[in-house]
């Protein structure tokens, strides 16, 4: 079904043979995730090229593909641009210059040409086996919150609460983290994205932690607010604001909104609670084999349509500086009607 429908798209645009270099993209198509692939469709043939560290690997795993072995994908590219007949190659926008140069040199009589985004707009949507991936990295990410909380308290530093984290996680099964574990405490838990330190939890303290994992190559992306030993006035009511507009985008959100409205819906709360400058980014992204990809929001994007199958993060905050911030993310499945939450750790104030 993934290759019909990147067939279906290199016809429409009128492209001879099309190479995927990234490693994201060779997973997708192909359910490989060793380190030397090259993948090439051409209008007949799909076409996947590795070393002699893999060749039998391949063939063991990877279906509806010719593999030919090579340490050389170029000159076979070269070789096939001849023999194929390609009037033109497309490739993906991150293939890296050396590559790009070398393959430019070799191929003078085609037309090479730059596409943007052009699987990760089929990555978007995702199956049934992708969904249930993403829903098992948030049930890890879930669990491993529920634990950390009997961890925190005063003393520890925010070090010790990433590092019990990510080793949790992969305790229940994850087989990574999906980026750096954020833990920010006191002050400066109104930095959106501040890396563990080693600096203390106190007592009064918020602390923000945003976390996620890797189950079978599907992330997930979670962030919750917490408080330690008791939580001062300011801080309660952005809390309190902050919740309201995550569970006003997860009562709203449904296939055929805009990512505007997506955007707007959680946004207009803040705003209208007088804390519009106080959220200063993106209310989120696209889930999936990366931890961030398309889709992004914004007020501008009043197309395209959200599309049954998307995971999506709602992730709304307020950072208030010299005293402390909130964040509350979740990830979304997108329905026809609606919306799943994904996540599903507690997320009303938490005083421990």
């Amino acid at each position: 079904m993934r290759l019909e429908k990147l067939r279906a798209k290199l016809t429409a645009e009128q492209i001879d043979s099309f190479l995927v270099t990234d490693k994201q993209n060779i997973y997708y198509l192909t359910g490989f995730s060793g380190t030397a692939a090259t993948v090439l469709l051409t209008k007949t043939r799909n076409i996947f090229m590795t070393d002699s560290r893999y060749t039998e690997m391949a063939r063991s795993l990877i279906k509806d593909f010719e593999i030919i072995e090579t340490r050389d994908p170029i000159s076979l590219l070269t070789e096939l641009s001849v023999s194929e007949q390609f009037k033109n190659m497309a490739f993906e926008e991150t293939v890296d210059y050396a590559f790009f140069k070398r393959l430019s040199r070799s191929m003078t009589k085609i037309d090479l040409f730059s596409t943007s985004n052009f699987l990760l707009e089929l990555r978007q949507v995702k199956d049934s086996d992708e969904i249930q991936k993403i829903r098992q990295a948030c049930a890890i990410a879930d669990q491993a919150f529920r634990e950390v909380l009997k961890f925190i308290e005063p003393g520890r530093s925010e070090i010790d609460v990433a590092n019990f984290l990510d080793f949790k996680m992969r305790a229940l099964g994850a087989s990574g983290i999906s980026f750096e574990t954020v833990v920010a405490s006191g002050k400066r838990s109104a930095l959106p994205h501040g890396v563990a330190t080693h600096k203390l939890i106190e007592f009064g303290d918020p602390v923000t932690i945003d976390f996620g994992c890797y189950y079978h190559h599907y992330a997930s992306d979670m962030t919750r607010t917490i408080f330690v030993g008791e939580v001062s006035d300011p801080l309660a009511e952005i809390y309190n604001i902050v919740h309201q507009a995550n569970t006003t985008l997860i009562e709203q959100a449904k296939a055929g909104m805009t990512y505007a409205t997506f955007d707007e819906l959680p946004r207009a709360v803040i705003r209208e609670a007088g804390y519009a400058a106080q959220f200063t980014h993106g209310i989120g992204h696209g889930l999936g084999l990366e931890v961030h990809e398309i889709p992004y929001f914004s007020a501008a994007m009043t197309q395209p349509l959200l599309k049954a199958g998307m995971v999506v993060t709602d992730e709304p905050g307020i950072y208030l500086p010299n005293q402390g911030g909130v964040r509350i993310e979740d990830d979304l499945l997108i329905t026809e009607k609606g919306c799943e939450v994904l996540t599903n750790a507690p997320k009303e104030l938490i005083v421990i």
